[in-house]
């Protein structure tokens, strides 16, 4: 074997070693083994998707790679490298960049200080606030957003999508070896999400390890190679995508087949009176709001990022009140100036944002699940007629209702996954005794068990008379459960769709494309 021949199989066996590789990591929280002996191999210019329900160890996995975790046991070699970290800027130095699924974002700061924290650049010894913008732009330029985000914004300015993007450009910032990617799409449109994926595919061209979690596998088909399945702390298979159909990674994930995604739409002749009535609404935001909701209906709100889906969901609950039009509720005239009044009218909302919105993180999951009806009780005194809300029964049968995995209610909502948090969240209004619901991405961040335990949650609401107004980014979720579709596009509404319309539908809708075909579809869904 010559010289070079030598070189092309050094070169190939170089290939085949991994980027990075954790062997017989275990990690326990008191009362839980988060991780038990896991051991994976992530190769260069490969994405690898690691999934599993709520609570089997994908994000502990991702935080000790990311030097966020010390493992109790197990070693880590990154270029064949035995490493170890005990801060996340360590990992990030040596090429390790992650993007949680929790922002990490620091609102009262611009965006390019936030991608340039703690590397800002500097000028005769301050501060080169110009020189930090056009970085900033150039990064958000490699991932086609400096059209969408400015670098002078304050990221509390920013969507939640725009966070997210933002998130994503710190980490392309630090030209790192391996990107993880902790449930990056979760707050993403489908052009957000075709974006990504297209960037994605530049960061596997140049020989990045992009390790993507997330609970759509829609997405993990479309974008992973090779896919990791964890449960309950444990490794139970890693798989060739091409080898696998979603259906077996649902089963390696749930130990079943789950029979059905979504439960059966409500059936017209089912749905009572009126129960919301919203006409020729306005605020500072949105504009003409025109709609009715029906007692035992779900009514779905689309649309793309920022055409007013969540500012909607915000007016009827008083977090930005209308200022204009007419709001019935019940049949009587109402003004919902406040998200207290709301509660007071039997309103509950379930934000998009369960981080700074939905949960208080250091206080006991058993406060958080009580929230709303302390406050209820507090402010109006004893309003609820079921009895057993005053039970202490009333924490563990809303766990078990929503499925919350924990060893304690009294452990603190931080340690639970972001999908058990959620829970937390949805259990909160559940306890109110709400008869209208407004769920913004109600299964956000969820597994797919979860998924569909939460989708017959919402349907059973309805059969016990219930009204919910659902806004949802999944498409699938939104034709899944929606009795009637609103689509919503440049802050107004743009038309009504009948159940089960069509994606291309939808977003022809939400582009500003409806035609009369389309409007058809609707009239005849409504007859």
């Amino acid at each position: 074997m010559n010289e070079d021949q030598n070189m092309i199989v050094q070169k190939k066996n170089t290939e085949l070693e991994p980027l990075l590789e954790v062997r017989n990591i275990t990690k326990r929280f008191p009362g839980v083994v988060a991780l038990n002996d896991v051991s994976l191999k992530f190769m260069p210019g490969e994405v690898h998707a690691v999934v599993g329900e709520n609570g089997a160890g994908k994000s502990t996995l991702m935080k000790i790679i990311a030097g966020a975790y010390i493992p109790d046991s197990g070693t880590i070699y990154l270029s064949g490298e035995n490493v170890s970290f005990s801060h996340p800027q360590e990992a990030q130095l040596q090429g390790i960049s992650i993007i949680y699924q929790e922002f990490n974002l620091l609102p009262e700061r611009t965006v390019a200080h936030n991608i340039f924290l703690g590397r800002e650049p500097s000028k005769f010894g301050s501060l080169d606030i110009r020189q930090m913008n056009r970085q900033a732009k150039e990064v958000l330029k490699e991932i086609g957003v400096e059209e969408m985000i400015s670098p002078t914004a304050l990221a509390s300015s920013l969507s939640v999508a725009e966070q997210q993007l933002v998130e994503i450009a710190k980490a392309i910032s630090f030209k790192a070896k391996v990107l993880i990617m902790d449930e990056p799409t979760a707050a993403l449109t489908y052009t957000e999400v075709k974006l990504l994926a297209d960037l994605i595919g530049k960061l596997k061209d140049r020989g990045m390890s992009i390790i993507f979690i997330s609970h759509r596998l829609v997405e993990v088909f479309d974008i992973a190679e090779k896919i990791t399945v964890l449960k309950d702390g444990q490794l139970v298979n890693t798989v060739n995508k091409k080898d696998v159909k979603p259906a077996d990674v649902v089963f390696m994930m749930v130990g079943r087949t789950l029979d059905h995604y979504y439960p059966p739409l409500g059936k017209a002749e089912d749905f009572g009176e009126v129960v919301l009535k919203i006409k020729d609404a306005s605020n500072e935001i949105i504009k003409d709001i025109n709609f009715e909701l029906r007692k035992g209906e779900i009514l779905g709100i689309a649309g793309l990022q920022g055409s007013g889906r969540t500012e909607l969901a915000q007016a009827l609950f008083g977090v930005m009140p209308f200022k204009s039009g007419t709001m019935e509720l019940h049949g009587k005239a109402i003004a919902i100036k406040s998200p207290t009044k709301a509660i007071k009218n039997k309103m509950g909302f379930v934000t998009e944002d369960r981080k700074s919105e939905g949960i208080t993180p250091r206080q006991p999951i058993r406060d958080n699940m009580l929230l709303t009806v302390r406050a209820i009780q507090s402010l109006f005194g004893p309003i609820l007629k079921d009895g057993i809300r005053k039970s202490p029964k009333l924490v563990p049968m809303l766990g078990k209702q929503v499925d919350i995995r924990t060893d304690s209610f009294d452990r603190e909502a931080q340690y639970l996954s972001g999908g058990n948090q959620q829970k937390v969240v949805l259990a909160k209004w559940l306890a109110s005794d709400a008869d209208v619901f407004i769920f913004d991405e109600p299964t956000r961040g969820i597994d797919v068990e979860s998924k569909a335990s939460i989708h017959d949650m919402i349907r059973e609401l309805t059969k016990r008379g219930v009204a919910v107004l659902m806004v949802s980014s999944e498409l699938p979720e939104i034709i899944g459960m929606s009795d009637r579709i609103l689509v919503m596009s440049d802050r107004k509404l743009a038309g009504e769709l009948a159940a089960k319309s069509s994606e291309q539908e939808i977003m022809l809708m939400a582009t500003g494309h409806s035609n009369t075909n389309i409007k058809n579809t609707a009239l005849a869904g409504k007859e």
